[in-house]
């Protein structure tokens, strides 16, 4: 049996999760698959300082985030940054992947990426390597010429890779993978149910602003109801219960910490308001689920929102206020939700993670005759 090995980390929940997916997939396929947590392997107190900057400067910090992040999508930064990663962590990855022996190499994080670049630079290893690409823009810090493939959330994420030297030939538009439950066959009637079920969601890291919109959407006119997933943001979830207790009660809100049913709740939404995280988009994308974005964190979640206004699957409000009159004009206008539904099926019909099995055996029958 083949053997896969997986780099991921737990920054957000998206590379955690798409990581997983890949991993269920390729056991199905009758692979070996082994999943590592990149900075946790490296030490768990790096894990930890990484980690929980990430969360403080995103919740915090966030336009200090954004400039971090394009300082480091500049090419003169962005060398010295992989230079500097390929120090801290090459022999512990090496170790790694000397220990375990893949055929092929796969990475949800950048993280990894320059690292088993440079291994592969410096001939210590000869395995096939494949970088997931888990939003739909790429930064600089994926692109390496010792990638032999990539796998991208749609065709314009390809674009963003060519227009930094990627060869087309490594460029797969296999979309972000994302968990079997969400490529189900969606209904594509157009809307006439009650009540107009709304799903709000902080995220995998939670995030403050979401009482505000839940503040601005209980005084909606018509009739709706408001489904609320606060993440493992505990905190937020306990102040939404303590604010809201009689609306809870009375099954007006439906409120949720971390919750696997994601799939089944957004199956049953009519709207989604949230922040444009990779992962999120695609799975909103898979299930037809037209998305409302009333705040994102600078960067590449910027980058997402973008291309769902460009395509016209989402709908971008500046001020929290706005989002009561716009949900209410789209309960009394069904066709509007009706367009973004059908822009969300032609992206996503391409999403095919089994595709990636395909291409990784490929790739290691390719290695084997070389």
């Amino acid at each position: 049996m083949k053997k896969i090995l997986i780099f991921t980390a737990s920054i957000g929940g998206g590379h955690n999760e798409a990581a997983s997916c890949l991993e269920k997939e390729f056991t199905q396929h009758d692979f070996i698959v082994k999943k590592v947590d990149a900075l946790l392997a490296i030490s768990k107190s790096f894990d930890s300082f990484i980690s929980g900057s990430c969360k403080i400067i995103v919740n915090n910090f966030p336009r200090l985030y954004g400039n971090l992040y394009d300082i480091s999508n500049k090419e003169k930064t962005n060398k010295l940054l992989n230079i500097s990663l390929a120090k801290i962590a090459k022999e512990k990855i090496y170790n790694i992947i000397l220990e375990e022996n893949p055929d092929l190499i796969i990475s949800t994080h950048s993280f990894v990426i320059s690292m088993i670049g440079h291994l592969k630079e410096k001939n210590l290893i000869n395995i096939p390597f494949i970088s997931v690409v888990t939003d739909y823009e790429a930064h600089k810090i994926y692109v390496n010429n010792n990638v032999d493939a990539y796998i991208v959330a749609s065709e314009h994420t390809g674009k963003t890779l060519l227009a930094q030297g990627v060869s087309k030939d490594r460029i797969f538009p296999y979309g972000i993978p994302i968990k079997a439950e969400f490529l189900n066959k969606c209904n594509m009637a157009p809307i006439n149910k009650k009540p107009f079920q709304i799903l709000l969601m902080a995220g995998s890291l939670g995030l403050k602003s979401m009482t505000k919109v839940l503040d601005n959407i209980i005084t909606l006119e018509g009739d709706y109801h408001v489904v609320a997933v606060c993440g493992n943001n505990k905190k937020l979830k306990l102040s939404i219960e303590t604010e809201y207790t009689n609306l809870i009660k009375s099954n007006k809100i439906t409120l949720y910490g971390f919750t696997t049913n994601i799939p089944s709740i957004m199956e049953n939404s009519d709207i989604l308001i949230t922040k444009p995280g990779g992962l999120t988009v695609s799975e909103a994308i898979a299930k037809r689920l037209p998305m409302i974005i009333p705040y994102y964190i600078p960067g590449q979640e910027k980058e997402n929102l973008d291309f769902l206004i460009k395509n016209g699957m989402g709908i971008y409000v500046y001020q929290i206020k706005e989002i009561k009159s716009l949900i209410e004009y789209i309960m009394k206008n069904p066709s509007v939700i009706n367009r973004m539904k059908k822009n969300m099926e032609k992206m996503g019909n391409g999403f095919r993670p089994d595709n990636v099995v395909y291409l990784s055996e490929n790739l290691i029958n390719d290695c084997n005759f070389k």
